[in-house]
């Protein structure tokens, strides 16, 4: 198995990809700013990660580094964008620069925000055309990787659901975006409550929702096989919101006529566009990995069994 370093561990995706990786046997070392303290299920170091020589040092040993930490504010990187710029863009030339010195692999975790919301199913060959400043940082951190790595790849994600492993309470409200949102509406629902799904022209409606645990095990593999170039990792159905809404009732055996329909709040957009339509075909990625696209169905299911055990449940 690979001797895998990972930037982000203590965030949302980054969390599961390590308990992921190394439940299946990979030598997993989380690249900290600080000292995550005793609970950190994983081995970590903490680096100065402005400053490539540390990096460098921490990479030493590594077969590949999963790159997902980021300045996770959508709306405060409009009020600092040179930090913003520096949080993305900088941050992983410095991670690819040290990648570069010690022969490790790089995999950058991007989005499907990429995109500019008016394609349907687009695949891995399709130029990036970002919207806002999230899907441009994103994608000029897609060009670090695939034109200054010596080995390396882009995984865009998006619709992300599943717990926070490093977290008693992970994000789970609804935004913009289709991140948290299963698990914002099975707390509701649960609650006895009612929950509103988004629909607006102006928010991000059409996705292919993917659990964070796949996105693990499909970097496991992507790492294992040595891939490089652009890989969507998404699963099988692009779905609006108010079809996940429906499917999330269905698998999670909850009440569909406690949902409402109507747009956010305005405090709830962003200060920016939104792609509408982000859905991804994967159908390369996956035979590339020798993996499967899973349907909607299949990837709440794997939720449901994750947040009754508390542990990833991935399909591949």
């Amino acid at each position: 198995m690979s001797r895998i370093a990972v930037t982000g561990a203590t965030g949302f995706v980054g969390g599961t990809v390590a308990a992921v990786l190394a439940a299946r046997g990979h030598d997993v070392l989380c690249l900290v700013r600080r000292d995550p303290g005793p609970d950190l299920p994983w081995p970590s170091r903490v680096v100065d990660v402005q400053d490539v020589d540390s990096l460098t040092e921490a990479l030493d040993g590594a077969d590949a580094v999963l790159h997902l930490a980021i300045w996770n504010d959508l709306i405060a990187m409009y009020a600092d964008r040179q930090r913003a710029w520096d949080g993305y863009v900088g941050l992983t030339r410095r991670v690819v620069d040290a990648a570069n010195e010690t022969g490790a692999r790089v995999g950058l975790v991007s989005t499907d925000w990429v995109f500019d919301g008016t394609g349907h199913l687009v695949d891995e060959e399709e130029p990036p055309n970002p919207v806002n400043l999230y899907g441009f940082l994103k994608a000029a951190s897609e060009l670090v990787v695939l034109e200054r790595a010596r080995a390396g790849f882009v995984a865009r994600v998006g619709g992300v659901q599943g717990l926070h492993q490093t977290q008693a309470s992970g994000p789970r409200s609804q935004d913009c975006g289709f991140g948290y949102f299963v698990l914002a509406l099975v707390d509701a629902l649960r609650a006895g409550g009612r929950f509103t799904v988004w629909e607006d022209p102006d928010i991000n409606c059409v996705a292919t929702p993917i659990v964070s645990p796949e996105i693990g095990a499909l970097l496991g593999l992507a790492v294992d096989k040595r891939v490089d170039g652009v890989l969507h990792l998404a699963g099988a159905t692009a779905v609006t919101r108010r079809e996940l809404a429906l499917a999330t009732c269905e698998v999670f055996g909850l009440d569909a006529d406690r949902l409402d329909f109507g747009p956010p709040p305005d405090e709830a957009r962003l200060p920016a566009p939104v792609p509408h339509d982000t859905s991804m075909a994967a159908g390369a990625t996956m035979a590339r990995l020798g993996a499967t696209a899973h349907p909607i169905e299949a990837q709440l299911a794997a939720l449901r069994a994750e947040l009754e055990t508390g542990a990833p449940a991935p399909l591949s």
